[in-house]
């Protein structure tokens, strides 16, 4: 037979161990699904340089914020790791890690869920999955027309400049792995060739402080999704580019192309060794531009309208401007020895046997909360804030699933006292539902 338990929390790197947490201040048991260890992402999937984009003091996991000595610096990957792992630690989670969750499916009969793992089948009345959106690397097909003496890999792949051919680098997209991948290949002294997307890019300092401190001060990493002036949609913008290295700084494409690397427009065909770009660079370039300043003109008003006292900086100039849009080149005769994809990656929730899903696969959910009374989802971007995905808001978003668990178990193992609340909220017109 199955063995049941109260909860499942399927994924085990910050939202899933904020979820048991919470869970455990509530005694409600539990148990953590973790197909690989514990910060598996952070410590197999970026590069050897690779550090947050944002400062030290917004990692705020329930009950473990930042204990370093450096909040306005950006952790470096094996601190990352280091920090998720010592928050493990911290509370001793009911963990299991090497375990692979290959099926959760609901049943409406029995209104409990069965999960099909490698450590054998289980039960359990509510599933919390915390596995994130990043599942799978996104490449397109295209990739496939690219000479098989070209060394192909995906961001997340990516090391380190010496783990690569010698030779130039094509870098496909210019989020944020894409650009601090070209930064960190250029400063290594490679000849860098980058495909410039539709990516945003953010200032790092602006009038004495951070941005981030800036937009915190602000109230933007409170905004709920239903007031931001994109609702639903914001979730799949592409991330402003900016850099923690060095004590972090902003990333201008353009200080590299003065430098010596090489920018085109978006990646439009390949045929064999010829690659086509779109007419698109300088938009490109322009557009990402027009973000940055608009965050600052926004940063500007907040200062105006509160009299604060900050000091004041020139506006941009540009340092370069593309003669031409480059619209193609012969990866022999540039010497393009490898190409990274930065292009991205695709949700994968086929495993989930349960019908809230929309047609591109994402679940509907309210905060997490979906229409199947005990699945919820958690570490989303975008999930309820800004920061669901991060390390700044997953807390709020685990203690909201936390209290909306803790209810539901009340009605599945009510002590006289819990039966007796649980039945005056729904006298109350539906608490449960959220009403």
């Amino acid at each position: 037979m199955a063995s049941h338990t109260s909860v499942v929390v399927v994924g085990g790197g910050q939202a899933g161990l904020s979820m048991s947490y919470c869970l455990k201040q509530l005694s409600i048991d539990h148990l953590i699904f973790e197909k690989e260890k514990v910060a598996h992402s952070w410590r197999s999937k970026r590069w050897d340089t690779f550090c947050l984009v944002t400062p030290n003091w917004q990692c705020t996991l329930p009950g473990y914020a930042y204990p370093g000595s450096d909040p306005q610096g950006f952790m470096q990957r094996d601190e990352i790791v280091q920090y998720v792992e010592d928050y493990a630690r911290s509370f001793d989670p009911p963990l299991h890690e090497g375990v692979a969750v290959d099926q959760v499916r609901y049943d409406a009969a029995t209104s409990r869920f069965e999960v099909t793992t490698s450590l054998g089948d289980y039960t359990a009345d509510q599933v919390v999955v915390a596995t994130g959106g990043y599942h799978q690397p996104k490449v397109p097909r295209m990739a496939e027309r690219l000479p098989a003496v070209v060394m192909q890999l995906h961001a997340s792949q990516y090391k380190s400049p010496e783990a690569l051919p010698e030779g130039g680098v094509l870098i496909v997209g210019t989020g944020q792995s894409g650009c601090q991948i070209a930064e960190d290949l250029h400063l290594a002294g490679r000849q860098v060739h980058l495909c410039v997307g539709s990516a945003p890019r953010s200032p790092r300092q602006y009038r004495g402080k951070d941005v981030v401190d800036w937009l915190d001060q602000m109230g933007y990493y409170d905004l709920p999704i239903h007031k931001h002036p994109q609702k639903e949609a914001v979730r799949t913008k592409t991330n402003h580019y900016v850099t923690g290295r060095g004590g972090g700084r902003e990333i201008d494409l353009r200080h590299f192309a003065q430098e010596g690397m090489q920018l085109y427009g978006k990646l439009a065909d390949i045929q064999g060794p010829l690659l086509t770009f779109a007419d698109n660079l300088k938009r490109n370039l322009d557009q990402a531009d027009a973000v940055a300043e608009s965050i600052k003109q926004t940063i500007d008003r907040y200062i105006n309208a509160n009299h604060l006292d900050a000091p004041t900086e020139p506006a941009y100039q540009p340092v370069w401007e593309p003669a031409t849009s480059p619209l193609q080149q012969d990866l022999q005769a540039a010497n393009i020895r490898t190409v990274i994809w930065g292009t991205g990656y695709l949700m994968d929730f086929s495993w989930i046997d349960a019908p809230v899903f929309n047609g591109r696969g994402y679940p509907s959910h309210d905060r997490g909360v979906t229409t199947i009374d005990g699945l919820y989802f958690l570490g989303l971007p975008w999930l309820y804030t800004w920061g669901s995905g991060r390390f700044s808001g997953v807390a709020r978003d685990a203690h909201y699933l936390a209290d909306r668990i803790a209810l539901r178990h009340q009605m599945s193992h009510p002590s006289p006292t819990c039966a007796a609340y649980a039945a005056d909220e729904l006298a109350l017109g539906g608490y449960i539902m959220g009403v």
